[in-house]
């Protein structure tokens, strides 16, 4: 395993993290998740990302008791903010920011968080207050760094230049062979500023794997076939989408690796070489 360091952190997190959207705590059983966290250590993971919203609370809480016996500080571990909790739960208010953070250090069992990102941007709550609350709770010493995902490039240029906060230091796209947008624009900004990358599905949903043949029905034990998993991928599970990846296997082959190294890799190195605009 290779490492890297998150923008302008100290944080040495290894370049594959594990996530745990739609699996811990809601899609994937629990010995079977231990399982994977487990072996995702063996292999020299250190960076593991959830969210408070993954499974209302579930995947912050399984996280939280099978990781309560390693060494705190032997692995990165990062969770968001944003999407609604309940009724009246949602957002980047100050109340909101205090009140989440607290209850994701409940649920994940620690005293502080090395990464917390903002889950999208809140256009009902002033950006200044945000960042306010961002840089209290990391003066207080309950969070180490501050990141977001999926923010416009003009907000992101926004906080960047507010003076006496906190500063980002990662952003969350979605980013793959299949979804190449933050190329344009959010991908150099964050490279002028020191921001690293943590992409969000680059294996597309599991696509990118090659198991889904466009002339059958998906897998029984697939995310395509499960009612609560599938509900996103639908539209990367069109017939000209899935025609495209089978393309990629004799390209893959002639590197010597698997579908979904090839994808990883793709991702990897394409971050690697962005560099800011001239």
């Amino acid at each position: 395993m290779k490492y890297r360091k998150l923008g302008d952190s100290d944080l040495e997190v290894s370049e594959i993290s594990l996530g745990s959207w739609l699996t811990y705590g809601v899609g994937v059983e629990a010995d079977k998740a231990r399982a994977c966290l487990e072996e995702a250590f063996s292999v020299g993971i250190n960076f593991i990302d959830t969210a408070n919203v993954y499974g209302q609370g579930a995947a912050e809480t399984f996280l939280g008791e099978a990781l309560k016996g390693r060494q705190r500080d032997s692995y990165v571990l990062a969770t968001k903010v944003y999407f609604p909790m309940s009724d009246t739960d949602r957002g980047l208010s100050r109340g909101q920011v205090e009140k989440q953070l607290a209850d994701s250090l409940q649920r994940l069992r620690t005293d502080y968080l090395d990464l917390y990102q903002c889950h999208r941007y809140d256009w009902d709550t002033p950006l200044e207050e945000t960042m306010e609350a961002l840089t209290r709770a990391v003066e207080a010493g309950k969070v180490r760094y501050i990141g977001f995902s999926e923010w416009p490039a003009e907000r992101i240029e926004a906080a960047l230049n507010m003076s006496g906060v906190a500063k980002f230091v990662s952003s969350q796209p979605q980013y793959s062979l299949l979804w190449r947008e933050p190329e344009d624009e959010l991908i150099p900004l964050c490279a002028a500023n020191g921001i690293s990358q943590i992409v969000w599905s680059p294996l597309g949903q599991g696509v990118l794997s090659g198991k889904y043949d466009p002339k059958k029905p998906p897998p029984k034990d697939s995310r395509a076939a499960s009612a609560q998993m599938g509900g996103f991928i639908d539209r990367l599970m069109q017939p000209k989408v899935l025609h495209a990846v089978q393309q990629l296997r004799p390209i893959a082959g002639e590197a010597g690796l698997t579908m979904p190294q090839f994808a990883l890799a793709w991702v990897l190195r394409c971050v690697r070489m962005r560099r800011p605009r001239a």
